[in-house]
């Protein structure tokens, strides 16, 4: 199987080797706008470097996998379903609503299949809470509080064109609370700030935000999110209901410095520093699965469609941000995602944020 992977940035170059040890994987062929990189990678890896991405489809592909920029996820997908090329792309799928809306019908009217990555839903522990979930282990669930915390900011060129907090980081808790739970969230109350660089409200973004989300059963969920967690990378979910709870994340590497005098438990690992290294064995099964989506044995286990309904999410706690008031979900899908006049739209100022009109 000869697959293609498009942009050599980290998570690129993470994706080329671990695609050198899939099953059936026998071929990688790699592009980017910076042909220079590309070839480094390549060098590096021993793979082939194509000399631009319709070269590296005129060779004929398997399957290819897109980790460019984010402006460029949407036009590189349509691209590998032009070229009738089974597709996985990191998410976001596109920088907006309608742009995922298109790919999304794009994507159901033909037959070539597209996966999202989403890769919590390829970890371990959050399977392991899910399958508790559901064989009715925990009862009926009440509440579930999800956090997701980045030791140390992106870099000041990244946030403007992130999509902001909410749609760049924590649309991963949005989806994986989907996923994990077979619910729907029905309204959203969120809030922002800043504390840290002033690069986050000049690109109209937070640094720090938390969100309250009620799904169709009328169980909540909290989503806290932050760039300057210095104890670590964190990210958790608690899963309570009526009859047990599971807790995903509490691992000896969580970063998690307890206050209390006296413990029964030490951590001696040191604390996860980055998102690749939290979730490193997800990653590497989610493009096992997509090896065998490409080769015809498995369906997308997250299709656009599936991404867009954690867009929706995403999209309505940060008009929720901007104006301080609840938003419907329903609403964002019915207007695709844009602003209206009426109340949980616009943009108002929030508490924290500086009242910045975008959130790119």
């Amino acid at each position: 199987m000869k697959i293609g992977l498009i942009g050599t940035g980290r998570i690129g170059a993470f994706h080329a080797e671990t695609l050198q040890n899939v099953p059936g994987v026998s071929d990688i062929v790699v592009a980017d706008m910076d042909a220079a990189r590309a070839a480094s990678l390549a060098g590096t890896l021993g793979v082939r470097a194509a000399a631009g991405i319709e070269e590296m489809y005129a060779d004929g592909l398997d399957g290819v996998v897109i980790t460019a920029a984010t402006s460029a996820h949407a036009t590189l997908i349509h691209q590998a379903l032009d070229a009738g090329v089974p597709v996985f792309c990191e998410k976001p799928v596109a920088l907006d609503v309608a742009g995922t809306i298109g790919v999304v019908e794009r994507a159901q009217a033909g037959t070539v299949p597209v996966q999202i990555g989403f890769q919590r839903r390829f970890d371990a522990g959050y399977r392991a809470a899910r399958e508790a979930l559901h064989s009715g282990e925990l009862g009926w669930l009440h509440t579930l509080r999800a956090c997701t915390s980045d030791q140390t900011p992106p870099p000041a060129g990244y946030i403007p064109t992130s999509g902001g907090l909410f749609r760049d980081c924590s649309i991963h808790d949005f989806d994986i609370l989907r996923w994990l739970t077979g619910r729907e969230v029905v309204s959203v109350y969120a809030q922002g700030a800043n504390r840290g660089a002033s690069f986050f409200t000049e690109g109209g973004d937070v640094d720090t935000c938390a969100a309250l989300l009620r799904f169709d059963d009328d169980s909540l969920a909290t989503v806290t999110a932050t760039r300057y967690n210095g104890a670590g990378h964190d990210v958790r979910l608690e899963v309570c209901g009526s009859e047990g709870a599971r807790i995903v994340g509490l691992d000896d590497r969580a970063p998690l410095p307890s206050a209390e005098p006296e413990l029964s438990w030490h951590r001696s690992a040191a604390p996860y520093a980055t998102f690749m290294e939290r979730f490193h064995d997800a990653y590497v099964t989610e493009l096992g699965v997509f090896a065998e989506v490409a080769a015809g044995r498995a369906p997308s286990p997250c299709s656009p469609a599936e991404a867009l309904e954690a867009l929706y999410i995403a999209e309505a706690c940060e008009r929720s941000r901007r104006t301080g008031l609840p938003v419907a979900v329903a609403d964002v899908r019915a207007t695709g995602g844009r602003a209206t006049s009426g109340p949980g739209s616009g943009n108002g100022p929030s508490s924290g944020d500086g009242g910045a009109a975008t959130g790119a």
